[in-house]
This record gives C-alpha cells, sequence and structure tokens, in this order.
C-alpha cells in the first residue's frame, strides 16, 4: 500500500469521526417517545383505540470504529465504520412534550457532548497528521526529481 493511500485512508477515518461527533451534537435534543415496553408499537389513546398521532422516534446516535487496514500482502491505513451507540437513548423527564408517557418520560440521545468534543479534537489532529505526511512525501518526492534532472 503507498503512502498516498495510507495517509488517504486517515484522512478519511478523520472526516467520518467529524461528520459523525457534529450529526450527535446536532441532534443532542431530539427526543421522542420511549419505546413500548409490552411489545407494541404504539400507544392506545382515550378509549383504548391505538388510533392516534404518531411522533418520530429519538435520534439515534452514532459511533465511529477505526480498525487498522490488515488484508492483502501490503497492510497499511486505517478501516473506519459507523454504527449505532448502545444503548441508543436514556429516559429524560419532559412532561410538555405531546409524546411523554404517563411518567412524563421521553427517549433522548444517548450523546455524550464531552466526549463527542474529544472525538472532533482528535479528529482534527488526525487530519492535521495525515495532510502532513502528504505534504512531507510529495515535498521528499520533489526534491529527489530536482536532484536527477
Amino acid at each position: 500500500m503507498s503512502i498516498f493511500s495510507i495517509a488517504t485512508s486517515g484522512l478519511s477515518a478523520a472526516s467520518l469521526r467529524v461528520n459523525v461527533a457534529a450529526s450527535n451534537i446536532a441532534n443532542v435534543r431530539t427526543t421522542g417517545p420511549l419505546p413500548a415496553s409490552s411489545g407494541s408499537s404504539t400507544s392506545a389513546g382515550a378509549g383504548g383505540s391505538s388510533i392516534g398521532p404518531t411522533f418520530p422516534a429519538a435520534y439515534v446516535p452514532l459511533r465511529v470504529d477505526q480498525v487498522s487496514q490488515s488484508s492483502g500482502s501490503m497492510p497499511g491505513g486505517t478501516v473506519a465504520t459507523v454504527s449505532t451507540v448502545s444503548p441508543s437513548y436514556t429516559a429524560q423527564s419532559d412532561p410538555s412534550a405531546p409524546f411523554a408517557n404517563e411518567d412524563g418520560l421521553v427517549a433522548a440521545p444517548n450523546v455524550d457532548l464531552a466526549s463527542e468534543f474529544v472525538q472532533m479534537a482528535a479528529a482534527k489532529y488526525s487530519f492535521i497528521a495525515n495532510a502532513k505526511v502528504i505534504q512531507a512525501y510529495a515535498e521528499t518526492e520533489q526534491t529527489l526529481l530536482d536532484i536527477k534532472t
């Protein structure tokens, strides 16, 4: 695997980390109804009827899992995949929400803002480091070409 493809895989992983963290931060207050514990997906309205307004589910936070790419004869680089955070929600008190249950609870995304900002900072420095690898390699190649001519 070439230096460029190794550094590019690092750039892609860092970019993905920033996008996922930004999405989680932007949707930290996107709540929804708590999933039904009795197995039914709708709650019965007045009179026992299951017809009523439906509300979108709470935002499901994401995370990036990054591992070393170790397949093939020339391993190198990284592979980043996105998966959902588990558990994806926590119960939060919001009795004024139209979809709050009888206890006034709603499902809030399980997002840790401090962790998301740490992810963004780590992604920033990873991106800078990989960009500098590409820059150093290009400068070294240019110097070698200048010597040969």
